[in-house]
């Protein structure tokens, strides 16, 4: 298994604003109030590795308009560094995210026309000490456009040169891609470039062409190059591959709000747990508690557990089967 040698992370991907239909309950074609909150997968998991005590920046762009500046003012309270949060003009706009809290038919609307995250440059990237942090972190979605694609692609070199881990959250979104074939290929060859992959079921079969097939390569990707995979299976748990074990984990039982942010959640808990040098099965187990108390928390980044809340819960919440 990959170690980490630090517990500071570069995330790399987008930061987007989401508005929460309120109050909890409420559907979004009813409401008449939303609260709002930093959002997008990457910003999330920035928040979650600093709330269970890691040190955080994010690599990005945000709109220069007053919701970027949003992001910018959030990113703040959470304690993510900024230094590497570029601003981008023109029609390009932070991505917008309105969202529900249910726990059932949850609906969840995109708008990501002229996203500013995949205005990112190889130019961006070219700055960046990476010998500074344990990993780089990157989500896929930020693969989707080519500009950004090949800034993710640089960055990820950058940090194997630099000798640091290099982690991937598959995040697919079709919505993102212009096709399921392009995304395949682009993240099966981002994925060759990281030491850890972690993805649900769904997302790995987008990778290996078919479900029955997801497992069988993460295998394979494990084996090329001693690699870590975190195999997401929902409520049937996760298989965690490594070239010298497979462990089989369950999901922690809660009563859920909303089924978003768990992924996001999950990586934060997972990552913080291996760069403080607790074991591999420890690690996901941290991680799965972290995705159930967010699920059951209203909102993403402010839904987050901080190290003593997650390790309260796991003291009165025995081992899943």
């Amino acid at each position: 298994m990959h170690t980490l040698p630090r517990n500071r992370f570069l995330v790399l991907g987008r930061a987007g604003m989401d508005l929460y239909a309120d109050p909890p309950g409420t559907r979004i074609e009813e409401a008449q109030v939303f609260a709002a909150h930093l959002g997008g997968s990457a910003a999330n998991i920035a928040v979650a590795l600093a709330r269970q005590g890691a040190a955080a920046d994010l690599l990005t762009r945000v709109s220069d308009d007053a919701v970027g500046r949003f992001c910018l003012a959030q990113l703040e309270n959470y304690g993510i560094g900024r230094a590497y949060v570029g601003l981008t003009g023109g029609e390009n706009r932070t991505s917008l995210a309105v969202v529900e809290t249910r726990a059932v038919d949850c609906q969840s609307i995109i708008y990501r026309n002229g996203a500013a995250d995949f205005a990112l440059t190889e130019a961006d990237v070219a700055s960046i000490e990476f010998a500074r942090y344990g990993a780089l972190v990157i989500t896929g979605t930020a693969l989707a456009q080519e500009g950004s694609r090949l800034a993710t692609l640089a960055a990820l070199r950058s940090a194997i040169a630099a000798g640091i881990a290099t982690v991937m959250d598959i995040d697919y979104r079709p919505y993102s891609w212009p096709s399921r074939d392009e995304a395949s290929r682009t993240c099966l060859m981002a994925a060759r470039l990281c030491d850890i992959i972690v993805g649900n079921d769904e997302e790995f079969a987008l990778m290996a062409g078919r479900i029955e097939d997801g497992l069988a390569l993460a295998r394979s990707l494990v084996a090329e190059n001693n690699r870590t995979a975190v195999y997401k299976m929902g409520e049937r748990g996760a298989v965690t591959v490594t070239a010298q074990d497979e462990v089989t984990t369950g999901i922690y039982l809660t009563q859920a709000l909303k089924p978003t942010g768990a992924g996001d959640s999950f990586m934060g808990g997972f990552l913080v747990a291996l760069a403080k040098g607790r074991p591999l099965r420890e690690a996901v187990l941290r991680g799965s508690a972290a995705a159930a108390m967010v699920v059951a928390r209203v909102g993403c980044a402010p839904a987050m557990p901080t190290g003593e809340e997650l390790d309260a819960f796991l003291a009165t919440h025995p081992e899943p089967a």
